[in-house]
């Protein structure tokens, strides 16, 4: 099992428990894939680099996990699809 970290950035246009829900759903793909949650930070809500799909801000959740190595590109693969993330980015996290 690897160590990884899964940085979603969700849209600031919607209701807590509607961020909340994706954020479960996260971790519900996570579980799904053999990868065990471990920690799920809120980084709260935050200005963007550059404009996405017109927005200027986002809320953070990092979400760390273990999983084999498989787990990432299928993670990947289903939040790439979710309504309410504009983006996102899992890494392994070293030793």
């Amino acid at each position: 099992m690897n160590k990884y970290e899964l940085v979603l950035i969700v849209s600031a246009k919607i209701e807590d428990d509607e961020r909340a829900a994706a954020v479960e759903k996260a971790k519900e793909i996570i579980t799904r894939f053999g990868g065990v949650v471990t920690e799920v930070e809120d980084g709260g809500k935050k200005r963007l680099a550059y404009e996405i799909q017109k927005m200027r801000e986002g809320f953070y959740y990092f979400i760390q996990f273990d999983a084999p190595a498989a787990c990432p590109a299928e993670v990947e693969k289903r939040v790439r699809i979710l309504d309410n993330v504009i983006r996102y980015l899992c890494v392994r996290k070293d030793a």
